[in-house]
């Protein structure tokens, strides 16, 4: 999805040969369309064309996307229920990307009128009196959407607008339309509006929304303004939030005409597709990585000991991939340093010396995933009898998922080559700051390894780091299937040897 531009942002330059007036507007057949109308129409130009209709939403191509299709041509405002990180937000910043890219304003107009459908007295005095010279200006699609984080303390002034004193003091009549200094829903008239956490906003709030979903109209310290608003209205909120009663008041949930309901992400896939579209990665992680990061995820969500009510984020598992690819990064960082320590004479560990000879690249391992447990645990609410055991659990779920995926992707392989590599009192040693090359020389030729990284995806050829990080994730499936020994020491290196 492409980047929203907030309502306070320059908007773009339109093009040169757009209509500067509103005569050569009409002569180019122009027709006006309510938003909704320019949302239906783009979508079935879009359903046409087979052009991706929600660009980088992902997973509800077969669930929850056809039923906002389905409440933009019937053209109606939605709500949109789902528990924390299920990508509600984004969902609803793309529906500005179905709007035109641009479209005529009045220029100075604060409520985008369109020149053709002047709303207040004074645009319609206006365009009265210039006629087809009218100048106009263009408005572009990403100045056309509005949001609000609802929060208990926003007020019907935020939203609705308020009387301006400065304009009543200069003369005017409280009952004069030009007192009013109108909030972020009528600055958004012509566009998308989104109300984020609706079931936060206080009651009375929520009252002063009813018009403006029903009747299009607005209401200012009990001056009645007949305006009829154009614009889409959505909302997110937290099903729990939803059905407590009295939090979202029910003639406001009647006005909406569609309520949907997302989810995470089904399949294991989908959840990979996610974290490869969001995460900003620092580092190489490989795919058998991100797998057991998917499932790690996975596996939270479903987890007795995690409160369902609240769910386990999508970010959960793209800012655990992030963390991965900074405990590489930082590998390579400190190797790096002792290999220059070596260089110029001082001591340095066996891993930076091991790395003197070539840097070391940043690739992530299996090790690189214990990090996640300590710094992620404050996104998952736990049951009330978990508390103390939060890492405990998280740990167990990562070694769930690790041993998933090493069957998932190693099942009917030949390990009997790894298993040798400690029998009769051998020992692999590996760990957060072993370079990859001490590694590889500890292992040397492993029969049936070629066919091991070829099943993890690092190719024919992969570079030393690539290799590492599959040798450590096959030690540690081992390990995990009771097939391996394994002890951490007080240096913090990871020890693999015989079960015995």
């Amino acid at each position: 999805m492409g980047r929203v531009t907030a309502p306070n942002q320059v908007s773009p330059v339109p093009p040169a040969d757009l209509p500067s007036t509103l005569g050569e507007l009409r002569a180019t057949g122009h027709q006006y369309r309510t938003v909704k109308q320019e949302l239906r129409d783009n979508l079935l130009a879009r359903m046409g064309s087979g052009e991706d209709r929600f660009p980088g939403i992902v997973g509800y191509e077969d669930t929850v996307l056809p039923e906002v299709e389905r409440a933009l041509l019937a053209g109606h405002d939605m709500v949109l229920l789902g528990e924390r990180g299920q990508g509600k937000t984004r969902l609803i910043r793309s529906l500005g990307g179905l709007l035109d890219e641009w479209t005529p304003v009045i220029p100075g107009s604060v409520l985008n009128e369109h020149p053709m459908h002047p709303i207040t007295p004074a645009s319609r005095a206006l365009v009265d009196s210039a006629g087809d010279d009218l100048p106009i200006g263009w408005l572009h699609r990403s100045m056309r959407y509005g949001e609000k984080l609802a929060t208990p303390d926003t007020s019907v002034g935020d939203l609705i607008g308020d009387v301006d004193p400065i304009r009543l003091a200069q003369g005017r009549t409280l009952g004069d339309p030009e007192t009013i200094h109108f909030g972020l829903v009528p600055r958004t008239n012509r566009g998308v509006f989104a109300v984020n956490e609706l079931p936060d906003l206080a009651e009375r709030i929520q009252v002063a929304l009813l018009n403006v979903l029903e009747e299009r109209d607005i209401q200012v310290r009990g001056y009645q303004l007949r305006l009829p608003l154009d614009l889409l209205l959505v909302a997110s909120a937290n099903p729990e939030d939803y059905t407590n009663r009295g939090r979202i008041i029910t003639p406001l949930k009647d006005r909406f005409g569609a309520e949907i309901r997302t989810h995470y992400p089904l399949e294991l896939e989908l959840e990979l597709a996610l974290i490869r579209q969001e995460a900003d990665l620092v580092a190489v992680v490989p795919e058998h990585v991100l797998e057991v990061l998917a499932r790690f995820a996975r596996d939270v969500r479903e987890s007795p000991s995690v409160d369902p009510r609240s769910g386990v984020s999508a970010r959960f598992a793209i800012a655990a991939a992030e963390t991965v690819a900074a405990a590489a990064l930082r590998r390579s960082g400190l190797l790096a340093g002792s290999a220059g320590a070596v260089a110029s004479g001082g001591v340095a560990s066996a891993g930076g010396a091991g790395s003197a000879s070539r840097p070391e690249a940043p690739v992530a391992r299996i090790g690189d995933t214990v990090s996640v447990t300590s710094t992620l645990r404050g996104k998952v609410e736990f049951e009330s009898g978990e508390e103390g055991r939060e890492i405990e659990v998280l740990a167990h779920l990562l070694r769930t998922a690790t041993a998933e995926t090493f069957r998932a992707r190693l099942a009917g392989l030949d390990l009997s080559g790894f298993t040798a590599l400690v029998a009769e009192g051998g020992a692999v040693e590996t760990g957060e700051l072993v370079a990859s090359s001490e590694l590889l020389s500890q292992v040397g030729t492993v029969p049936g390894l070629a066919k091991v990284l070829d099943r993890l995806g690092l190719g024919d050829a992969p570079s030393p780091e690539e290799a590492a990080a599959g040798i450590e994730f096959v030690l540690e499936g081992l390990h995990l299937t009771r097939r391996l020994g394994k002890d951490v020491t007080d240096s913090g290196r990871t020890v693999y040897g015989d079960r015995d």
